[in-house]
């Protein structure tokens, strides 16, 4: 049975081999440990082990565990940076309390919670300019994109993804980091099929930098595929299982 600490240092070691094969150095690739259902404890001894990004996907369990991280961090006399991504499906009643925690919101998927971010942040901004306070730092922002057949499915057509980024570069209190994607939804074991998803997020993300080069930054991989995702230019893997191991649902 492997250790927390040698199944984090063996994603790394497969995350570095793999940047370089594809001709890219590791230092640009941010990993993210997906934390969901495990609690506090286990994302304070990943900090110990050096890992700084953590992804949830509910903020009914995201929320106070980061304020339990944080807590007892402080408690501990080592108040560690770190950042929190929230990388599921985001409900537009959850924003004001997603935003404060959360550094970078990697699921953007539609024109209502766009509205509900532009409406939270620009109230975020007015508290702080009436306190007299440093302007807000606008928050990361990931378009999703929806990759399979199913109009119903959250996310952004790949073929709207320049119509939707125009929106969301007209926001003052969002930073279009890039997009997000989940490969073989349709099909998870066909690696052809991963491929194509992939090489459909590279080309949604050429299209996005067309209006913003700086959001160059790709939110995709996860346990089973994020070597090949960073043949195609995920700079942002979100890593769970392989390294945490099964979560107690």
């Amino acid at each position: 049975m492997t250790t927390l600490a040698e199944r984090y240092r063996a994603v790394q070691d497969r995350i570095d081999a793999a940047a370089v094969a594809a001709g890219r150095d590791p230092k640009d690739v941010t990993l993210i440990v997906v934390s969901k259902f495990h609690p506090a404890q286990l994302v304070l001894d990943l900090i110990d082990l050096g890992a700084r990004d953590f992804g949830e996907n509910k903020d009914q369990e995201a929320g106070p565990k980061s304020v339990a991280v944080a807590d007892s961090l402080v408690l501990a006399g080592k108040p560690v940076e770190h950042r929190w991504h929230f990388v599921g499906q985001l409900q537009s009643n959850k924003v004001k309390s997603v935003l404060r925690y959360a550094s970078a919101i990697h699921s953007l998927d539609r024109e209502s919670l766009l509205t509900a971010l532009a409406k939270e942040t620009a109230k975020l901004q007015e508290a702080k300019a009436a306190a007299g306070e440093a302007p807000l730092t606008p928050i990361d922002v990931f378009i999703e994109l929806n990759l399979t057949d199913d109009p119903g499915r959250g996310g952004i057509v790949p073929a709207n993804v320049q119509e939707f980024a125009q929106q969301v570069l007209a926001v003052p209190g969002l930073n279009l980091m890039g997009v997000m994607g989940v490969a073989s939804l349709n099909s998870p074991s066909d690696s052809s099929i991963a491929e194509r998803d992939f090489e459909s997020i590279q080309k949604a993300s050429f299209a996005v930098r067309e209006l913003k080069p700086e959001a160059k930054f790709i939110s995709a991989g996860m346990s089973g595929d994020f070597e090949t995702a960073l043949n195609f230019g995920a700079t942002h893997l979100r890593i769970g299982t392989a390294i945490t191991g099964e979560r107690a649902y």
